[in-house]
């Protein structure tokens, strides 16, 4: 049986200053270090194993994958490029509060954060979740059993979901808030209904 975990990063440099990021490539905050260390901590505590860690080529995801690795004894993460964040397009490096102002009403907005659906060269959604089957499908293919970890970001976190689900990217959006170091578990054998997410480790 294949166990597929999926983690948003620790806080970097742009969460904590409130930016969009995308794809901007800004390491982790000393905060965004100690969450990946603490996650880490909890990992061992609760004896998972991951046979594999898939990594975004972010160094915010790739520098929390590689803490999560060190001190367990796990094989060294695997760059994904699919587990890259979206692509915010004009969007990238305009301020969290100014989204409503430029995209309106082009938009969800939920009780912690609002997504933009659209801005000049960015990804749209529905390109975002084909993005995150393709991740499933591969990771599937590259493992038949055992635990899977990828360190990945919020919206290509939450597409992934939907993906493994079989959910409508409006109502993921709208479902849950992934925030840094989340850890959610993916299985069928889990109840959807009660899967608002996150594996509390």
């Amino acid at each position: 049986m294949l166990n597929i975990y999926i983690i948003r990063h620790g806080q970097d440099e742009d969460n904590a200053q409130k930016i969009l990021n995308g794809r901007r490539d800004k390491p982790l905050t000393k905060k965004g270090v100690k969450q990946a260390q603490k996650i880490r901590d909890k990992i061992i505590k609760s004896k998972i194993k991951f046979n594999k860690i898939y990594s975004s080529p972010l160094k915010r995801a790739h520098q929390t994958a590689k803490i999560i690795s060190s001190k367990n004894n796990f094989p060294s993460p695997i760059i994904l490029e699919n587990l890259t964040e979206r692509d915010f397009g004009s969007m990238s490096g305009k301020p969290v509060s100014k989204i409503t102002d430029i995209c309106f009403p082009k938009i969800i907005k939920t009780e912690k954060v609002v997504y933009f659906l659209k801005a000049k060269n960015s990804e749209t959604f529905p390109q975002l979740i084909k993005r995150g089957e393709g991740v499933i499908n591969q990771v599937k293919k590259e493992n038949k059993d055992g635990n899977v970890l990828l360190v990945t970001h919020g919206d290509i976190g939450k597409m992934i979901y939907a993906s493994f689900y079989g959910l409508k990217w409006e109502e993921v959006l709208k479902k849950f808030y992934f925030n840094n170091t989340d850890l959610i578990l993916l299985s069928k054998s889990a109840s959807q209904k009660n899967q608002k997410v996150i594996k509390k480790i």
